[in-house]
């Protein structure tokens, strides 16, 4: 054997004049060898650099103990505190988490879970981006007896399992926060229409200001892509209204900063001429000058640790289980 190169177990075998079989199991702790023997193994396998081989383990097992975290971005606050809590479920259950972020792709995401596949990963944990319509990763996943969890922003189906937050409660309380102190000029910078998330928003704030008796105007709610242009060319189409609102909900906190920045920009005073709420509690927000009025929580590591522990469940179970629906209330808390 070559200095330095990990010993397999016939090579402690031999130096112990035992059989292979008797060194696996005595590697093992199995209750069939003896202390003395055990003890003898376990001295020669240290004294000859011996490592498990974990392929042929894994292959043994029918498991590769890895698990794929799909994201839009991995550099989000939000995805970061999701990502810490599915780190901890999976370190609790001995797995390692491979990382991916599509970059709101569909190209790019479905290229990911090809990967994730091909390296024949336990299970998938997903939040699909803004840009993806089709979902043929479902029935890759489920062809190769992988299953996936779909948390935050999850697809508009059923027969899935998904772990994501109701938005309704937290716009209702956003619109009696600020019918609360006064205003009944309410606008929405919504997200791309097809979004759930978009729709559900909708959804609410006209829920919103229905319990209010204010009624909706279609000027007052306007669609952004996301991207920083889109979320000022939104911000601008409201401010050139006549009668402009004097409170808007942004879909997020990246696009209340990006709006936020543009009525500065144009000498609006913010928290005076103007009030914001958005969604997600940007957690620096208690950093920055002129925050939002409040912030909608999400809840991302509740949402990503209940994420992981039912895909570990989906992981450990040995026959079918039925599509599981978990669900998160939002809830309005000032910002940071």
């Amino acid at each position: 054997m070559k200095e330095g190169k990990p010993a397999t177990i016939k090579e402690i075998a031999k130096r112990l004049k035992i059989s292979p079989s008797t060194v696996s199991r005595a590697l093992n702790d199995h209750p069939s060898i003896g202390l003395v023997t055990t003890m003898r193994v376990k001295k020669v396998a240290a004294e000859l650099n011996y490592e498990p081989n974990q392929t042929a383990i894994f292959f043994k097992q029918r498991k590769t103990f890895t698990v794929g975290v799909v994201l839009p971005s991995l550099s989000e606050p939000f995805f970061s505190a999701a990502i810490s809590e599915i780190e901890n479920v999976a370190s609790e259950k001995n797995y390692t988490v491979i990382m991916g972020q599509s970059l709101d792709d569909a190209d790019r995401e479905m290229r990911i879970l090809q990967t994730l596949k091909t390296h024949r990963v336990d299970g998938v944990l997903m939040s699909i981006g803004k840009n993806t319509q089709n979902y043929p990763f479902i029935e890759l996943m489920e062809s190769a007896g992988i299953p996936i969890v779909f948390f935050d922003c999850v697809p508009d189906i059923e027969n899935i399992h998904k772990v994501y937050c109701d938005l309704e409660t937290g716009m209702l309380e956003a619109i009696d926060r600020f019918v609360s102190c006064g205003h009944h000029a309410i606008s929405l910078i919504n997200g791309p229409a097809r979004l759930l998330a978009s729709m559900e928003r909708e959804k609410a704030y006209r829920k919103g200001l229905s319990k209010h008796s204010i009624p909706f105007k279609e000027e007052y709610m306007v669609n952004t892509d996301l991207t920083p242009e889109g979320n000022e060319a939104a911000i601008l189409q409201l401010l050139a209204l006549s009668d402009r609102p004097s409170a808007v909900v942004s879909f997020n906190d990246y696009v209340a900063m990006d709006v936020m920045k543009a009525v500065r920009k144009r000498g609006v005073a913010l928290n005076q001429d103007i009030h914001f709420i958005s969604y997600a509690n940007y957690p620096l927000w208690k950093y920055i000058e002129n925050p939002p009025m409040a912030s909608i929580e999400q809840f991302p590591g509740d949402q990503g640790r209940k994420a992981a522990e039912l895909l570990f469940q989906l992981i450990e179970t040995t026959e079918g289980r039925e599509p599981t629906k978990i669900t998160f209330h939002s809830r309005l808390v000032n910002p940071g």
